[in-house]
């Protein structure tokens, strides 16, 4: 068979006869239907109502074991990976320096309460002198009197013997006399003016001390003192940096990062160690943007973990969204305007928070992975 005859031959060989070309096509045209009515039935009854992610995992709002007083270490009680309740004790802090700063408080409380009541006993003592000094007016009054009086008679002796001088029924030596009596009186009644002057601003003085002393004490009794409440807050700081030295766990849950050894110098405010609470954690799901146009608070969810499988499911509901995607909140964010721009999807943080009673039968770790499936049904 010639050449040209064996190709005519394939090529009758590879043509469809025309009579199946029809049927053939149309059920190919039916298996592409099939298959684009079977993809829209599972958008609509199974894929729109729900959305997925396997970049999801777990976390949990870790607390810091932080000593607010400062010491040497006397006893660590737990280790990491112990499981611990609220309010176990976690260490203990030497409390020497603390009971010494007590005893100091408390001797400062008592001098405070003292130094009132001398304060107290001192107003006492000035009234009774400012009463004293206001007593010796009157006196000095007396005399101002009593020397206006001796005064008066002086003058009138002078008067009459310088009167009787010229007719010589007087000698010189009785009006001279009479002279220096007068003189004398005048002197007395000067120096009892003063004396009253004195007396007064002795009595201003002493009520001014009195005042004064009194003005330390007045509307407070021994226990609304200001230097008794001073002392008083001191006493309760230093009682309280004693009990601080007793470290307690502030939550449940599982003791990690561990960093403090007996016999080490802790200050105040330096983390000792954490406490994962284990029993209140949850889920960051970060789901792709164009899968949050239904998603709302109050959803359910499921989640599985990698650490239990498939078969261990956690049940759960969408809290809130975060406030923004991760590239936003990373160290150096991308800078679009500039250069040759790509479009990348982007994924946002979406919170869910996982039944209790799932966490207890079965616990869980923060940073496990996790997949996340939220459904798209109305939120309860």
């Amino acid at each position: 068979m010639s050449e040209d005859a064996q190709d005519a031959q394939d090529r009758s060989e590879t043509v469809v006869d025309p009579s199946k070309r029809r049927p053939l096509l149309l059920g190919l045209a039916a298996i592409v239907l099939v298959i684009g009515v079977g993809y829209w039935l599972w958008d609509v009854l199974v894929g729109s109502r729900s959305v997925s992610t396997d970049n999801a995992y777990v976390g949990g709002e870790s607390a810091q074991v932080t000593p607010l007083t400062s010491g040497r270490i006397a006893e660590v009680l737990v280790s990491d990976t112990q499981a611990v309740r609220r309010g176990q004790i976690l260490l203990r802090i030497d409390d020497t320096d603390q009971r010494i700063a007590v005893a100091q408080a408390e001797a400062m409380l008592s001098v405070a309460q003292r130094r009132f009541g001398q304060s107290q006993a001192q107003g006492d003592a000035l009234g009774a002198s400012a009463d004293a000094a206001s007593a010796a007016i009157p006196e000095a009054q007396a005399r101002i009197a009593s020397a206006r009086a001796t005064l008066d008679k002086a003058r009138v002796d002078y008067s009459r013997r310088s009167a009787l001088v010229a007719s010589g029924a007087v000698s010189a030596d009785e009006v001279t006399i009479a002279r220096s009596a007068l003189a004398e009186a005048q002197a007395a009644y000067q120096e009892a003016q003063a004396g009253l002057g004195q007396a007064t601003a002795s009595a201003i003085s002493a009520r001014q001390n009195e005042n004064a002393t009194r003005a330390l004490t007045a509307g407070s009794s021994v226990e609304t003192a200001p230097e008794v409440l001073a002392a008083k807050s001191n006493l309760v700081k230093a009682r309280l940096d004693m009990e601080r030295t007793i470290v307690r766990s502030p939550v449940d849950g599982v003791i990690a990062r561990r960093s403090v050894q007996v016999g080490q110098k802790l200050e105040a405010g330096s983390v000792a160690m954490w406490v994962v609470p284990v029993g209140q954690l949850y889920v960051d799901a970060n789901f792709k943007e164009d899968q949050l146009g239904k998603v709302r608070p109050g959803q359910k969810a499921v989640v599985t973990s990698d650490f239990y499988g498939d078969d261990v499911k956690f049940h759960g509901k969408v809290v809130g969204f975060a406030g923004g995607t991760g590239a936003a909140f990373s160290l150096i964010p991308a800078q679009n305007a500039t250069g040759n721009w790509i479009k990348v999807v982007q994924r946002l943080p979406v919170r869910i928070a996982l039944d209790p009673k799932d966490l207890k039968e079965h616990p869980l770790r923060i940073g496990l992975s996790m997949e996340a499936e939220i459904e798209l049904s109305d939120p309860e």
